[in-house]
């Protein structure tokens, strides 16, 4: 029901097309036959008319078809624009580039000084248990033993720490939801998650590398007379 006017409802639309605003068709629009849209406006003008491409390369040749369409159906000199989304795309295309380069750069600095975080910690822990190593290295424990200990050590940290990174960036979109104009939504794919998981482990792997190679080279005699 629009007003005193009933209607049958004969469809609805599939999903939700991003116009990056310059579509005015909303949730909440209805769509009426012109006959009867003139007939209750009491006008049979019209300001705007949108017409969608089946694909992103046919827009083109639809631009050109809705011109020769529209020239033909007024008079020479006649007022009318036509746009399409082609230009604010390559913009929105070339925009979303250059924040992943700065995001790529941000996240490179961002794991290289968390790695030198994990390597100091891992260094001072090798410090403080340098009589423990002594110890295992006395009794036989071999260098690879020792060596896969620290790097184990390593591995955790910097899984836990990818653990709640990742728990953040997933609860951020959904905290952020209800302040977002309708239609739009921060999507985190699952490939994403997985590669930021091992990248940062990885990271912590190969920075606690060095603390596991020193701790695994001790000698037992330096190590176990050390205080």
């Amino acid at each position: 029901r629009v007003g005193e006017l009933r209607f049958t409802i004969i469809g609805v639309f599939k999903e939700r097309i991003a116009t990056f605003g310059q579509s005015e068709i909303a949730r909440e629009s209805v769509i009426v036959p012109f006959g009867l849209l003139k007939s209750y406006a009491g006008t049979d003008s019209v300001k705007v008319l949108y017409a969608q491409a089946a694909t992103p390369e046919a827009v083109p040749s639809l631009t050109k078809d809705v011109e020769g369409l529209l020239r033909s159906r007024h008079r020479t000199g006649a007022l009318y624009n036509i746009q399409n989304l082609t230009a604010i795309l390559d913009a929105a295309r070339n925009i979303s580039l250059a924040v992943s380069a700065v995001l790529l750069a941000v996240g490179s600095v961002t794991l290289i000084i968390s790695g030198v975080g994990i390597m100091n910690i891992m260094l001072v822990t090798v410090t403080e248990r340098t009589r423990e190593i002594g110890m295992r290295k006395a009794i036989g424990a071999p260098n690879r033993e020792i060596l896969y200990q620290f790097l184990i050590e390593a591995l955790i940290i910097s899984s836990l720490g990818a653990t709640a990174g990742i728990a953040i960036a997933l609860a951020i979109p959904a905290l952020a939801r209800p302040f977002l104009p309708e239609g739009v939504t921060i999507p985190i794919s699952g490939l994403s998650i997985v590669v930021a998981f091992l990248v940062s482990c990885s990271t912590g792997m190969i920075f606690g590398y060095l603390p596991a190679s020193r701790a695994a080279k001790l000698q037992p005699t330096e190590a176990l007379r050390y205080e």
